[in-house]
């Protein structure tokens, strides 16, 4: 059993999800995203997703589509990426990246998997990537022992889901609603696709795209094993008027959370 899959054991254990957390590397600097998801963890934060800066972001919306922008104009790099992996894994939690597939690729598939690894990473989720494309990316997950999260949607058909289910290896991540990140509310559709789910997979099924309350983690606790939390995080780090305020921001806004996805146990 990976390390990641532990803490979802764990949490189950509890009658609880596991929370989720992504910030952008880089952002508001290299430091700076680091302080912040160290604060997120430590007010219980139980998996991090720490996003590789990249200029053609299709999934997000224009919350995190700013910070990544800030990132890039500052100079964040892939190198940056797996420091603030190694920086972040110090702390116990998973952690895993989230990438769009073109910077891997260019950087190298075998490369990236191995320095990852290396760095403690656990995996990465590539929300760009199909399953048809994949053969590249399954082969070097798997020489570096790495986990492979992929993406399904409401739109998902039966026979799409247990494609895309049968080369996953970390988590299913449910997208609740078809469209990008930083919409305010999840989609009615999401109990639904993590049912459709559940037959072609025996991981755990975690939502995200559209949670930014307590009242919403708790709710998704309820049907699924992970809540994925993403812009919430980052619009505390846009608001804030100094860093130090920004990482209180996030590290309350955490606990909350933590605190919503407990409301069933």
């Amino acid at each position: 059993m990976s390390k990641l899959h532990e803490v979802f054991a764990a949490a189950k254990a509890e009658n609880r999800s596991a929370l989720i957390g992504y910030l952008p590397a880089g952002f508001p600097t290299v430091p700076g995203a680091i302080d912040a998801i160290t604060a997120m963890v430590e007010n219980g934060v139980d998996i991090v997703e720490i996003g590789l800066p990249y200029s053609d972001p299709l999934m997000d919306g224009p919350t995190i589509q700013a910070a990544v922008d800030q990132s890039l104009r500052q100079g964040t790099t892939i190198r940056d990426v797996l420091e603030t992996v190694r920086a972040v894994a110090v702390t116990g939690a998973p952690t895993l990246v989230m990438s769009y597939w073109n910077p891997i690729e260019r950087f190298g598939v075998e490369k990236f998997a191995a320095e990852l690894a290396a760095c403690g990473g656990v995996g990465v989720i590539t929300p760009d990537l199909t399953p048809e494309e994949a053969g590249d990316w399954i082969a070097a997950s798997d020489a570096a022992g790495i986990d492979r999260v992929f993406l399904v949607a409401p739109s998902s058909t039966l026979e799409r889901i247990e494609v895309v289910s049968n080369i996953t290896t970390g988590f299913l991540y449910a997208a609740s609603l078809m469209g990008v990140t930083g919409v305010q509310s999840v989609s009615a559709a999401a109990p639904a696709l993590v049912e459709r789910s559940r037959p072609y997979t025996n991981l755990p099924v975690a939502v995200g795209l559209g949670v930014s309350t307590a009242a919403q983690a708790a709710e998704i606790s309820t049907y699924a094993d992970g809540v994925i939390v993403g812009s919430a995080f980052v619009r505390k780090l846009i608001d804030a008027a100094s860093p130090a305020e920004g990482v209180a921001a996030v590290g309350k806004l955490a606990a909350e959370l933590a605190a919503g996805v407990r409301r069933t146990s």
